[in-house]
């Protein structure tokens, strides 16, 4: 293998060098395919700190399969006593929300929404001072590190915090954002009457009836693979067929983002990580939604409706089934993976879960010096004299 501090490895021979404690080693999208490695990936997944789907290698390797060349990603793979320990794939940037800012990043793509390590539970510190160490060295033309979408009240944040106070580096929140999150210890039915009003609640009823009289009105869910292809083409002709597919942001719009999705539900459901809703209307799905289940979360990843029917709320009716992810006995929480404010779910989902993005200094002297000056920029106040 190449050096702990190299951007570069063979191919070669991967599987069967056992790496040394405490050795970072980035890896190609070949060398995440060699299938000893991918056992190891599956293991970490298992002891995860926090579950984080999109750092799975179901989701992961189609993911750089169709990015990764062209964002120059490498997985970071951190190795304790010769057994992964951590990943997290990392790039290098010139852009920094619309700004010329050279700097390294933990990846994420527009359909990644959550950028939590994957950490074996009790490593979470050494892997941070790992990566720190490594980016001092490794800094190239970054001056600094990014790292987005981080659950603010989560073990590995709290590790990430822990290690910054130790030191005496310059860090600082970038970006925060609160999103729409199930959770809370009471069944679906009490968490209904209690998070919508009895007026809301009589309105959704009578929708509902309404939508009956329009033809055989059903409710399915799956967790298996069953009728998987068919089912995943008519999720992407539903949200094409809305604005989204006007708009040209629909996941058929475009090759790569189609080709993430068939192979992220296929690979999904054969890991057990897929639960697949849908409302149908004589046998036509006029609301589908898709559940990445990862106990003890669940990601509720993406959502369409038949816009021709939106007086009945198809969305909401179908969100109300969604509800029974409290009733599971593996699942303490799920999040909604949608913007902040967002005008259906949060009417319905009253949690929020915090999301942190943070900036932190690397490399020597003049480039911390620099930081601060981005730092003081970026936390300047912006209220109006």
């Amino acid at each position: 293998m190449a050096r702990a501090d190299s951007f570069r490895t063979r191919s070669t021979a991967f599987a069967r060098i056992r790496s040394r404690p405490g050795d970072l080693q980035m890896l190609t999208t070949e060398e995440m395919a060699d299938p000893v490695f991918v056992s190891a990936w599956q293991r970490l997944v298992a002891c995860a700190a926090e579950p984080n789907p999109f750092f799975e290698p179901w989701f992961l390797r189609p993911a750089m399969d169709q990015w990764a060349t062209a964002d120059q990603v490498v997985a970071t793979a951190w190795y304790d006593n010769g057994q992964l320990a951590a990943l997290l794939p990392v790039n290098r940037s010139l852009h920094y929300y619309g700004h010329v800012v050279p700097h390294a990043k933990s990846w994420l793509h527009p359909n990644a929404f959550c950028g939590v390590p994957l950490i074996a539970a009790g490593h979470e510190d050494a892997f941070w001072r790992a990566m720190l160490s490594y980016l001092d060295r490794q800094a190239g033309r970054a001056l600094f590190w990014h790292l987005p979408l981080l659950p603010a009240d989560g073990p590995v944040n709290a590790a990430l915090s822990r290690v910054l106070a130790a030191t005496p580096r310059t860090y600082y929140t970038a970006a925060e954002e609160s999103r729409a999150v199930l959770t809370g210890p009471m069944c679906a039915d009490d968490y209904l009457e209690t998070s919508m009003s009895a007026k809301k609640r009589k309105e959704l009823r009578r929708q509902h009836n309404r939508l009956t009289e329009e033809g055989a009105l059903i409710f399915e869910r799956l967790d298996d693979a069953s009728s998987l292809a068919a089912w995943t083409a008519e999720f992407l002709a539903l949200e094409a067929a809305g604005w989204k597919g006007a708009a040209g942001s629909a996941l058929a719009s475009a090759p790569d983002t189609y080709t993430l999705f068939v192979q992220a539900l296929a690979g999904a459901a054969a890991e057990g990580r897929l639960e697949r809703l849908a409302l149908r209307l004589n046998g036509r799905a006029i609301a589908m939604l898709v559940n990445f289940v990862t106990p003890p979360g669940v990601y509720s990843f993406k959502t369409a409706f038949d816009e021709n029917y939106a007086r009945f709320s198809p969305g909401m009716l179908l969100q109300l089934e969604n509800l029974s992810l409290l009733d599971r006995s593996d699942v303490q929480w799920a999040d909604s993976c949608a913007a902040e404010g967002h005008p259906m779910i949060e009417r319905l989902w009253r949690d929020k879960r915090r999301m942190v993005s943070r900036n932190i200094a690397i490399g020597g002297l003049l480039r911390r010096t620099a930081f601060r000056l981005l730092m003081a920029y970026e936390t300047r106040s912006r209220k109006l004299a």
